[in-house]
């Protein structure tokens, strides 16, 4: 029984440690990842299979925000436990789709051909229930290839595409700024500067949110800065 439970655990990477290597044939050539995106944000993305109703929809989102993620600086990367010939049919046949107002779609961005489940098994993209198709899992990878953000999703339920976009934006501001961000954040809202740390450090903050006009000070340890 013990043995039985050791084969069913899931092994998945955590938020702050690097990014599994692995090298993988795509429906752009083969990829060494991360080291062929250094210096790029990464969405690393998994869907249960090619040809499959919830998953179309998922690629045709992806492929109309395909500009906006490159404006971000960022890779989109998917996978699936599908052979790459499988793949290179359904990309091709997305074109012809029409949904939501998408249509004459094209897939930008490679996707994965991991009939061994060597990527699925490293990332933790296969769930109890299922030994041959993975999750709908999201891998958010900065420039340096450390796991920034992930997310789960049931294969009944497609994703929010707005919400992976706002959390790349959040994550390079949290870079760039220094700043936490709030419940419900979205670009353009204040954030939040880091809590003071000494006595001395929240008197000055204090003093600071009083002296400035673009501080919203709601106690010494929480204090919003309009977004510059």
């Amino acid at each position: 029984m013990e043995n039985q439970v050791q084969e069913n655990k899931v092994n998945m990477p955590l938020i702050g440690e690097r990014a599994p290597e692995f090298v993988a044939s795509t429906t752009h050539g083969e990829i060494n990842f991360p080291k062929d995106y250094e210096g790029k944000w990464i969405i690393l993305f998994s869907h249960p299979a090619d040809f499959t109703p919830v998953c179309t929809t998922e690629f045709m989102t992806f492929a109309s925000m395909f500009d906006e993620f490159e404006k971000l600086n960022t890779q989109l990367i998917g996978l699936s436990i599908d052979s790459l010939f499988s793949h290179l049919a359904w990309v091709n046949a997305i074109k012809d789709y029409e949904w939501n107002g998408l249509k004459n779609l094209e897939i930008k961005f490679p996707v994965i051909d991991d009939i061994s489940m060597n990527v699925a098994k490293k990332y933790g993209m296969l769930h109890a229930g299922s030994n041959t198709s993975t999750i709908r899992a999201v891998f958010i990878i900065d420039p340096k290839g450390i796991m920034r953000a992930i997310l789960y999703y049931p294969a009944s339920m497609g994703r929010n595409f707005d919400e992976i976009k706002r959390m790349v934006i959040g994550l390079q501001k949290n870079d760039s700024d220094g700043v936490a961000l709030p419940a419900n954040w979205q670009p353009g809202d204040d954030v939040i500067l880091p809590a003071p740390g000494t006595t001395d450090g929240i008197k000055e903050r204090v003093k600071e949110a009083k002296d400035n006009s673009d501080y919203n000070q709601v106690d010494w340890y929480l204090t919003f800065r309009k977004d510059k």
